[in-house]
């Protein structure tokens, strides 16, 4: 079905020119971090696909529509890799050139994976840098001509675990904040995503590299993101609210889509 799914998007992306920027997460000091010397790994596979693994230096890459395509909607992709590496084209850059085709302002996450070697508390980098890549969109939305009120957030598999956690977990900060910021997604795109970490669900990789080999019960429980909230049980269904018509509108009639897609405005009660 992934295959499909990467078919499907590949046959989208023949005809799409976007416009591209790389920009860093962090001026400056990136938060939670070790001094190390220690390189990012970049690896590019026989089909050209790309995953890139040990991130040192967070960014975002802007994938921006044409101006008379522009729609003021946004998503903010993060790629799947079970917390040990990005699949940064199949999972990033070829699902951004789809949305920008569409009028949607794409952006792809680079964050961080959990490596206690280079970070002072691996668990909580992965949503510090989902935090402050919204937070970025938002403050810079008018350059962009974004609505602050369409900003998204996508996921594939342990990103899908990323997004929800963001999507669960933004009423505590775990970035500086002066400004207040919203920093809680308009909605939510996961695909086939990891979302609990409950011994019956969990994928023990994922789980693994974020919170440790034996992590205790509370701690599984504040990252099983479907215990957060009523959120998660209540999306498992076909396309819901006019809130992300912009982007199931073009992904609607692909059945198999739709058994991948949680979407649902991101009115989330999250303690």
């Amino acid at each position: 079905m992934k295959n499909l799914l990467f078919f499907v998007i590949a046959l989208s992306i023949s005809n799409v020119l976007t416009a591209q920027q790389i920009i860093p997460l962090y001026n400056g000091a990136v938060p939670n971090s070790i001094p190390t010397t220690k390189k990012e790994h970049v690896e590019t596979s026989a089909d050209g696909s790309v995953r890139i693994s040990q991130v040192i230096e967070p960014t975002l890459k802007v994938f921006l529509p044409a101006k008379e395509k522009r729609n003021g909607a946004a998503v903010i992709i993060c790629p799947g890799g079970g917390y040990v590496r990005l699949s940064s084209s199949r999972e990033g850059d070829d699902v951004a050139k789809v949305l920008a085709g569409w009028g949607v302002t794409a952006f792809v996450l680079k964050y961080r994976l959990p490596d206690d070697s280079i970070m002072q508390n691996k668990e909580i980098v992965p949503l510090q840098d989902a935090q402050h890549a919204i937070q970025l969109v938002r403050q810079r939305a008018s350059e962009w001509n974004i609505d602050t009120k369409k900003v998204g957030i996508m996921g594939f598999s342990a990103g899908g675990h990323v997004a929800s956690t963001l999507g669960t977990h933004f009423k505590k900060a775990l970035i500086p904040n002066k400004p207040r910021i919203n920093l809680r997604p308009d909605f939510m795109i996961l695909m086939y995503p990891v979302v609990s970490f409950t011994d019956s669900l969990a994928h023990k990789g994922s789980r693994d590299h974020l919170i440790g080999v034996n992590p205790s019960q509370d701690k599984i429980k504040l990252y099983s993101n479907e215990m957060r909230s009523s959120f998660m049980l209540k999306t498992i269904k076909p396309f819901p609210t006019e809130t992300v018509s912009l982007i199931t509108k073009h992904w609607k009639r692909n059945t198999f889509l739709r058994k991948y897609i949680y979407m649902k405005k991101a009115d989330m009660a999250s303690a």
